[in-house]
């Protein structure tokens, strides 16, 4: 068929070019008609060869032909492999090749012919394009587009279920019959699968076990379509089977044993048992049962697909003291099982359970949880609520001791004996606390009088009956003001309270004024309040800008309390539109705050702390006054004022410690001018005592001032001496009593203790039991 195709071909070419040709010529003619050149064209345009010639080369293609006759024709070829794997024979017009050409990778090229003079190099014709088709032959294999296929399909399927695909390709012309045909063999497998000309396996037994064998390995061969090139390849395929839950459970042995504390938790594990399932473990559903034993209340089992095992688990406490050993018979079975794939053995698996409880050192178990007392308040006579009781549930039987752990609220409200009696060292308080919260710990008195280090708790609550012991207290709203023009009815405030104790069953508080002789009244709104209203209107502010009205409340309870409480109401000057324009301050009456009292302890503490540094300091100067006989260099100033009023002139300083220079040197001062006196004043009677007394202080203040090294504190003020200008009497008592120079100066003894030295140097006898 193929020659055929190939003959038909060479037979049409040349008459097919020839046709091409005259059109060419036709054309060329007709647009070089200056010329009138005869007619003349290509008489070819497509040309053929076989791909993988054997022959030597080059391989003759064809020929180009023109109807030019000119001796200096000369033919040429361009294009993208002209003069390389194809050249034209220049005088002949013969096309050769001089590759090998494989259709695979191209099948046609397409090059541009030309006939030129040789000598000028003129276009004779017209350039004419033409094609050099390749023609296929089955040189290519079919290959497979991957090496390894995978495919899955579940174990038991029927003969003929479809597995997975498989593709190969043929590089060759499609178009050619045979050329691409691809066919598939199983080379290796073909026992239990097949393939079909599309690639599809199937498979070819209904057998096929994952428990056996879970994956198989094929071969599947790809070649030509028969009659042709034998040439083939092949790809491996890969073939899981996928589970079926076509298997029963099996216990791996026909009893176990446990062994396990009585304390082991409600829910923990006592032991696993061990089945054998060989489907996948999505597949597993096996499921325990008890068939024989009375422990389906005490025990659980759980199973774990997984891991093939059923978790024994138990559902209650248990104790040694009771039952020491458990055995009962378990089952295990697969309800979903698929029974048209079971291939053989029994569809039920019996085994046998014993668990050993073992003994353990279990803490002291309280026979009630939690414990409820209830107590009245402030009930002197109830010392006792009640008792805790826990016992030792193991074997031995030892002795309790009971202990008070954690309180809320916190302190020695609530107190637990040894023995576990609740007693009360004291009244409760309902509205300290409503309730009271206790944890007793219960610990095990050992044989050597040591208590043991395992304990158990026992939460006591204790609830607090109210009693009616607090009477109601008024809630003070804001300041209750009512204007002086102010009708009668017209309401002032509204009033409410508050008790400390529980609210009365039987309802509300009760509200009356403790005195009808006023301008209000009282008016109960039944839901705990009350308003104060003006009862005659117009209040007069001249007789009394703030009432004090006393508000009586009850509390309906058993017994009856009640409380007085002062309401301090303000009368304000109102506008027309009732708006308050002015009213007076006041006080508060509800008692003096915590922060005021605060503040009044500091104040007094604080003149405390003063008027004992005062004596300190006194006594301090006592001291130092005592030192004077013997201490020369503590200095006094004497400051002397006249209070007749003759101003600046009036006053003069004087340093008294020249006293005790004097009476210890035994030397007259002299008359030195004082630079503290603004006008220097002339003694009247330089011969009299006081004279000379200030004409010793002038001296020793003068030295005073230009010594640098005495103390510049110590000031004395003495008043004595009313200025030399002053024309009122003498105030002073230097001078009293005697108007010549000879003064008794006695009288300084009683001055204190500031003039004690000026009364030892002046004076007769001190007075040394003098106390200022």
């Amino acid at each position: 068929m193929k020659k055929l195709i190939l003959l038909l071909s060479l037979f049409l070419a040349p008459a097919i070019a020839y046709k091409e040709s005259q059109k060419t010529k036709q054309n060329f003619s007709s647009n070089n008609t200056s010329h009138k050149r005869l007619k003349r064209d290509w008489i070819w345009n497509q040309m053929h060869i076989k791909e993988e010639i054997d022959t030597p080369l080059p391989h003759h293609v064809g020929k180009i032909t023109s109807s030019v006759r000119n001796n200096n024709a000369k033919y040429i070829i361009e294009g993208e492999y002209a003069n390389t794997i194809f050249k034209v024979e220049e005088t002949s017009g013969d096309v050769y090749a001089f590759e090998r050409l494989d259709r695979e990778k191209k099948a046609e090229y397409e090059l541009t012919a030309l006939i030129i003079d040789r000598r000028n190099n003129r276009s004779l014709e017209p350039p004419s394009k033409f094609i050099i088709k390749v023609y296929d032959i089955n040189d290519n294999a079919p290959v497979f587009v991957q090496k390894v296929f995978n495919g899955s399909v579940p174990e038991m399927s029927p003969v003929g279920t479809s597995v997975t695909k498989v593709t190969a390709v043929d590089a060759d012309d499609p178009t050619v019959t045979g050329h691409a045909t691809v066919t598939y063999q199983v080379i290796k497998g073909d026992e239990y699968f097949t393939v079909d000309d599309s690639g599809v396996i199937f498979t070819t037994r209904a057998d096929l076990d994952r428990e056996n064998q879970s994956t198989y390995e094929i071969i599947v061969k790809a070649k030509d379509a028969p009659g042709f090139s034998g040439d083939s390849s092949t790809a491996t395929v890969i073939i899981t089977l996928t589970d079926i839950n076509d298997n029963f459970p099996v216990f791996k042995h026909q009893s176990f044993h446990f062994k396990v504390p009585e304390n082991v938790s409600v829910g923990g594990e006592v032991g696993r048992v061990k089945v054998e399932d060989i489907d996948e473990p999505q597949h597993r559903n096996t499921k325990y049962s008890f068939v024989r034993g009375d422990y389906r209340d005490t025990f659980e089992i759980v199973a774990n697909p997984y891991t093939n095992e059923g978790i024994i688990r138990p559902k209650k406490p248990l104790d040694f003291e009771k039952v020491a050993e458990y055995r009962f018979d378990i089952e295990a079975t697969d309800p979903t099982v698929d029974l048209r794939y079971f291939k053989s053995g029994g569809s039920r698996s019996i085994s046998t359970v014993t668990i050993e409880v073992t003994d353990v050192d279990e803490p002291p178990v309280f026979t009630k949880l939690p414990y409820e007392f209830k107590v009245r308040e402030n009930d002197p006579e109830k010392k006792t609520l009640g008792s805790v009781w826990a016992y030792d549930p193991d074997a031995a039987k030892r002795k309790i001791r009971f202990v008070r752990r954690k309180a809320s609220p916190n302190g020695d409200y609530i107190r637990v004996s040894d023995t576990g009696i609740i007693q009360l060292p004291k009244p409760l308080d309902r509205e300290f606390s409503s309730s009271y919260n206790i944890t007793v710990a219960a610990q095990e008195i050992l044989e050597d009088g040591r208590l043991s280090d395992r304990e158990s708790h026992a939460q006591v609550h204790v609830t607090v009956i109210d009693e009616n012991d607090n009477a109601p207290e008024l809630v003070y709203p804001e300041e209750p003001r009512v204007c002086e023009n102010a009708a009668p009815g017209k309401v002032i405030i509204r009033i409410s309270a508050t008790d400390k104790d529980e609210i009365s069953p039987r309802g509300f508080f009760k509200y009356s004024l403790a005195t009808e002789d006023s301008n209000f009244s009282l008016v109960e709104n039944h839901d705990n309040t009350a308003n104060i209203t003006v009862k005659y209107g117009q209040f007069n502010r001249e007789l009394a800008k703030i009432h004090y009205l006393p508000v009586i409340i009850s509390d309906n309870g058993d017994p009856e309390l009640s409380s007085t409480n002062t309401l301090v109401i303000s009368v304000c000057k109102c506008n027309e539109k009732g708006d308050f324009t002015f009213c007076e301050e006041r006080a508060k009456q509800v008692g003096v705050s915590i922060q005021a009292l605060v503040a009044i302890f500091v104040c007094i503490f604080t003149i405390i702390v003063i008027a004992l540094l005062i004596l300190l300091r006194k006594r301090h100067k006592k001291d130092l006054s005592g030192l004077g006989r013997n201490v020369a260099e503590i200095h006094e100033q004497l400051v002397t004022y006249d209070e007749e009023g003759g101003g600046e002139m009036d006053t003069t300083s004087y340093d008294v410690s020249v006293l005790n220079s004097v009476r210890k040197n035994g030397m007259k001062p002299e008359t030195v001018p004082s630079p503290y006196a603004q006008v220097q004043k002339p003694p009247a009677n330089p011969t009299s005592g006081a004279e000379k007394m200030e004409i010793m202080i002038e001296v020793k203040k003068d030295e005073a001032d230009n010594d640098r090294d005495l103390l510049p504190y110590d000031t004395l003020h003495i008043y004595g001496y009313e200025g030399a200008e002053s024309i009122a009497e003498s105030l002073s008592s230097l001078e009293s009593g005697s108007s010549d120079s000879d003064i008794d100066y006695d009288f300084l003894n009683d001055w204190g203790p500031r003039f004690k030295m000026l009364a030892e140097l002046y004076g007769s006898e001190p007075n040394e039991d003098f106390v200022y």
